[in-house]
């Protein structure tokens, strides 16, 4: 939750550095310029006045932004804006032309604008404006008070995102319905303050995302299932759930409590019988016993309990695949709704069709003779034979006959005659048979005769 000095201290502005432009501090001419007021009119000098309002509304937003802010007031932006010792003049034009634009809207207005039964109880936690605001709204003066509290839209809108994403990616979004006091727990680290965080919720409940109910004095909050849903009224079901679910974390702190309990009555009774106390460790140990029976008829709740939700959450969960397929069937059944098997088969047939068309075609442009080549193809074939015999008339171009032997005559070639082939062929035989004893002798006979 916010501490007590939070809401002013996030109300408070803060140093702007890191976001003006370079001109702040080196373009005093320029600054000048900026820091005074606008005419009374833009018709009177519709340049000056588009350059101040160009300057001045994108840094306001900028600034909210990085503050983190939802929330502005002209007081906190001229404490903001302070340049050695000079406030801006023109800060209360700016934000006039911002609520015109309707990238401003006041609080009030804005509260106003939200119907929920919830609102009544909200109101109290903003501070009531004084009575001469109220005056001038009704007399129609324009003009911003410096206390009025303002609301940037699209930061608003930004930061319900936030906190919606923040809830469906918590663990309590396991069902809609939620205690507020948890969600605050929950948003205190988005929402700068308790004004801003109710703030948001009116955002939430304005895009029709959660709806807030009291229920026996406790306020909850029903989100809507899904980022683009419409939340549905708080119904006897959200009501029972929300009260089992309460009542399991109840039993869950009463369980941890009494386990503490017999704890301590344990080590009391430990420590009574090192003092030598043996009747008041029995009465420590008896105090042990019934607590643990008290724990163990809690258990048996809680298993009760625990069961209900776990049945709730599984008939939830095949009551979203119910609506799944349902859907799905849906689906199929539109996008099928004209085909049937006999308009498959004629498609395929056509298919076919064409096909064999298309080949038909192919083939008879591949046949079809292109700048008189067909007529022509005589005349190329009498060319061509005239260029062959001319060719068979013309010397061949062979290379000349060498003039010397392919082999060295280094290489001896003696003369044999045939009586001694002859005889040496003989031998060759009769070696072969293995009539001839000494096979490397006639070896040796031979290799000089070759």
């Amino acid at each position: 939750m916010w501490s007590p000095g939070q809401e002013s201290e996030a109300s408070a502005g803060g140093d702007p550095a890191g976001l003006l432009p370079p001109e702040w501090e080196e373009d005093e001419e320029r600054m000048s310029f900026l820091f005074s007021a606008f005419k009374r009119s833009r018709e009177v000098n519709s340049t000056d006045w588009d350059s101040k309002m160009g300057f001045w509304a994108p840094l306001v937003l900028s600034h909210s932004r990085r503050q983190g802010a939802v929330r502005l007031r002209l007081r906190d932006l001229q404490e903001a804006f302070q340049r050695k010792g000079s406030v801006p003049l023109g800060l209360a034009t700016v934000l006039q032309d911002l609520l015109r634009r309707g990238e401003l809207q006041r609080e009030s207005d804005f509260m106003a604008s939200v119907d929920s039964s919830w609102i009544s109880w909200g109101v109290g936690v903003f501070l009531l404006k004084p009575l001469k605001w109220t005056l001038s709204n009704v007399l129609g003066d324009n003009k911003v008070p410096a206390e009025e509290v303002l609301v940037a839209v699209e930061l608003l809108k930004e930061k319900a995102e936030d906190v919606y994403r923040l809830y469906q990616n918590s663990p309590i979004s396991s069902h809609p319905v939620v205690a507020l006091s948890e969600l605050s727990t929950l948003c205190a680290s988005s929402c700068l303050d308790e004004r801003t965080f109710y703030l948001v919720l009116l955002q939430l409940q304005k895009e029709k995302r959660v709806t807030v109910l009291e229920q026996n004095g406790e306020k909850i909050v029903k989100f809507a299932r899904g980022l683009h849903a419409k939340v549905s009224p708080v119904n006897d079901v959200d009501v029972g759930v929300y009260q089992l679910m309460q009542s399991e974390r109840l039993l869950s702190r009463k369980v941890e409590s009494l386990s503490q309990e017999a704890e301590r009555c344990k080590e009391d009774a430990r420590q009574a019988c090192r003092t030598g106390k043996k009747q008041l460790a029995l009465r420590h140990l008896k105090s042990k016993q019934r607590t643990e029976k008290r724990i163990e008829a809690l258990h048996a709740k809680l298993d009760t309990v625990q069961g209900i939700l776990d049945r709730i959450y599984a008939s939830q969960t095949d009551q979203m695949v119910f609506n799944a397929y349902q859907a799905g069937v849906g689906a199929l059944k539109l996008s099928m709704k004209d085909i049937t098997v006999e308009k498959a088969e004629s498609l395929v047939d056509q298919i076919q069709e064409l096909c064999d068309t298309q080949d038909e075609v192919s083939q008879t442009l591949a046949g079809v003779g292109i700048n008189g080549l067909d007529s022509d193809s005589e005349e190329l074939e009498k060319e061509l034979d005239i260029l062959l015999q001319d060719t068979t008339k013309e010397p061949l171009d062979l290379p000349d006959t060498p003039q010397k032997p392919f082999f060295s005559t280094n290489v001896p070639n003696p003369s044999i005659s045939d009586a001694e082939l002859e005889a040496e062929l003989e031998k060759l035989s009769l070696s072969e048979e293995g009539l001839l004893p000494n096979h490397e002798s006639s070896k040796r006979q031979l290799e000089p005769t070759l």
